[in-house]
This record gives C-alpha cells, sequence and structure tokens, in this order.
C-alpha cells in the first residue's frame, strides 16, 4: 500500500521525467524537500518547512565539485551574509537557491558568461517573466558572494558575469486608482477587520509580511513605529486621520490588531488570502493587490508635495532611488495637467484677442465717383 504522503507535500515532475518532492502550504512559496520521504534527511527538512524556518544545510550539498555552482550555493550558505538574513528572507531564499543547485549545479561558476546566463539559465523561463526576475535576482546574490571571496579560492569572480542583462519586464503590482479604494471603501466601512487591514497598509505602507503581526503596543500617542522585514529599515510616523478612526472602533482584546475568526494572528499566506477575498468582493479586478496600497500611499505622499527624502523615510526604503520614482512620476503627472491648463489658457488668449481685433472691422465703404 503507497505510503501516505505529509500534509502540504507536493509531488512534481520535473524536464527531465524526475520526481521532485515540494512543501506547500496554502498559497505560500514552493519549498524543494529531499526526495526520501520519511527520511530522517526528509523529516528535518518538512519540520522546518511547517514552522516557517529555512531547512537546515544537509550533507549532501557538501558533496560537490570545486568551483562548481552547487559548491557555491553551499559556500553562500555557510558564509556570514546568509546567516545574519531573516529567517523570512532565508525561507523565500531556499526554493530558488534549491533550484539553481539541482537545475545548474555542474556548472561551473569560472565559466558563467552573460551568454550562458541568458540561454542557459534564465531561457527555459522565457514568458514567465516573474520567475525570471526571481532566479536572476538570486543569481545576483550568489554571484556577489563569488565576487567577495579571496585569491585563491576556486569559486572567486572577478567580474559580474550578470552585467548588462536587462531587468525582465513583468506585470508590476500598480498602485490602486481613487476610484478603486473608494469601491473597498463603500464595501467594508470602518468597525470591519478588512477596512482596519486596509486602512493599515494604506495609511502606514506596511507590507503583507508587516502588517499580518502589527500589535497595539506599536501604537502610541506620537505616532506608530515598526521595522520592515525585507530591509530592517526602522519607521516612524504619526498616524493619519483616516487610520485613527478606523483603529478607535476595532478590536482590543487580542495582543495582534489583525486576528483570525479564531482570534489568533494571521500567517503570511493566511492574511493574503483574507485580503484577495475582501478585495474580490468589493468587486475590484485582480489587478489591485494588496502591495498595491503602499504604493498608493508612495504616489499620495508625491502628489502631496513630499519630498524624495520624506517619502524614503515614510516607506523604509534603503536607496533614494526607490523614492525618486515616485516623486518623477508624480512630476510627470502634475506636467501633464500643467500643459494641459496652458494650452487651454493659450487658446482662450488668442481667440480674444481675434475677438479684439475683429472688433469694428465691416466692409468696406464704396466712394461714389464723380
Amino acid at each position: 500500500m503507497p505510503r501516505k504522503r505529509p500534509p502540504f507535500v507536493e509531488l512534481w515532475r520535473d524536464r527531465h521525467g524526475k520526481v521532485r518532492v515540494y512543501f506547500r502550504k496554502d498559497r505560500g512559496p514552493r519549498i524543494r524537500l529531499p526526495d526520501a520521504i520519511g527520511s530522517d534527511e526528509f523529516n528535518s527538512a518538512y519540520q522546518a518547512a511547517l514552522l516557517g524556518q529555512p531547512a537546515p544545510i544537509q550533507d549532501r550539498f557538501t558533496r560537490t565539485a570545486p568551483g562548481s555552482m552547487a559548491a557555491l550555493v553551499v559556500s553562500y550558505l555557510k558564509s556570514p551574509a546568509y546567516m545574519v538574513l531573516r529567517d523570512t528572507t532565508k525561507t523565500g531564499y531556499s526554493s530558488r537557491i534549491e533550484t539553481l543547485r539541482e537545475q545548474h549545479g555542474l556548472r561551473s561558476v569560472m565559466g558563467l558568461t552573460r551568454e550562458r546566463i541568458e540561454s542557459g539559465i534564465l531561457g527555459p523561463y522565457a514568458g514567465r517573466p516573474g520567475s525570471q526576475l526571481a532566479i536572476l535576482k538570486m543569481l545576483r546574490v550568489l554571484i556577489r558572494h563569488a565576487m567577495s571571496l579571496e585569491r585563491g579560492n576556486p569559486l572567486k569572480l572577478s567580474a559580474d558575469p550578470s552585467e548588462g542583462i536587462a531587468r525582465p519586464k513583468g506585470h508590476e503590482i500598480r498602485a490602486w486608482t481613487d476610484a478603486e479604494t473608494a469601491a473597498f471603501e463603500r464595501r467594508w466601512p470602518i468597525g470591519t477587520k478588512q477596512r482596519t487591514a486596509y486602512s493599515l497598509m494604506l495609511f502606514v505602507g506596511t507590507a503583507r509580511v508587516d502588517v499580518h503581526r502589527m500589535t497595539w503596543t506599536q501604537f502610541d500617542a506620537g505616532g506608530v513605529g515598526y521595522v520592515r522585514s525585507k530591509t530592517g529599515v526602522g519607521v516612524d510616523m504619526a498616524v493619519h486621520a483616516e487610520l485613527q478612526r478606523a483603529l478607535a472602533v476595532a478590536d482590543r482584546s487580542h495582543v495582534t490588531i489583525l486576528n483570525t475568526d479564531y482570534g489568533r494572528p494571521f500567517t503570511v499566506s493566511g492574511f493574503s488570502n483574507f485580503m484577495r477575498d475582501a478585495i474580490s468582493e468589493a468587486g475590484l479586478p485582480l489587478a489591485c493587490k494588496p502591495h498595491g496600497l503602499r504604493k498608493t500611499l508612495g504616489r499620495r505622499l508625491a502628489d502631496a508635495g513630499c519630498t524624495a527624502h520624506e517619502i524614503m523615510a515614510m516607506l523604509g526604503h534603503t536607496t533614494l532611488e526607490e523614492a525618486e520614482r515616485y516623486t518623477r512620476e508624480a512630476d510627470r503627472r502634475r506636467g501633464g495637467r500643467q500643459a494641459i491648463i496652458k494650452l487651454e489658457a493659450h487658446k482662450a488668449n488668442a481667440d480674444a484677442q481675434t475677438a479684439f481685433l475683429g472688433l469694428g472691422k465691416g466692409g468696406k465703404r464704396k466712394r461714389k465717383s464723380t
């Protein structure tokens, strides 16, 4: 009788026909597991995945050819740069790292070129820009690690072979329109859990990984403060009046502000599903993503005349370039509106001048001949 698979374990057949084992809970990331279900190695990785922790480095990773991509993966997983990452980041990295190790582990690190990366590593993801971008980002993390190694190390790279590779263009998460925010607010008035979650994301700018675990102690008379999980940057701000109204009637019987119907804090994937359902019930299109509310805040800040540094502080960005994107877009919007105003003013002025010059101009009188 076939052995029953543990919960959240999936079997997938790869392009070579080999069955691979993955862990996936709800709509969370797919995490690669050892193939031998029930083995000590599998059980260890499975328990780590259940707890949302990065899988432990396995002995099988150490049996790699010197100078290979697999060896580079092992080197990175043992590096201080990896060790200091948050568990959420490590979990997000795990499936991409495993994909590179599994599919390209035999490649020579020194043999990496732009052409080989584009055709051999990114090529199979043609038509899937999201996956292509995720693999490119992870590959560049490994490349930066290789460039940081000391001379003499067989994994050492002196230059970045991925330099010049364009960022794959996909469907980026967009900001919500004013009509879309109004539609959500009509469907979910103040006092509903959906409106509280929406207000936290829109007026604090939190990502889903941060908002689902926000606590009442993070709010006081002076404002609200939190640390972004993605960057580790601390954010402090005043509380917007709309958010104050939403929080004033919210349930305060738990430590966390947002909780499930069972009184427990949301998981990241659980909160995503909760917001997705709320957005759909408001009649909004699939293009309206929860993370788009953070971008909506950035757009509104720029439209209000906030500087790039102020937006950077508000959203917890680590580089000015990220914040300047909002100010550039706001400048374009203002420029477009001002251009139309000037065009209409110019036309009105031209029409007025034409009318003025035409005053008193009657037909020429014919002189009587004598």
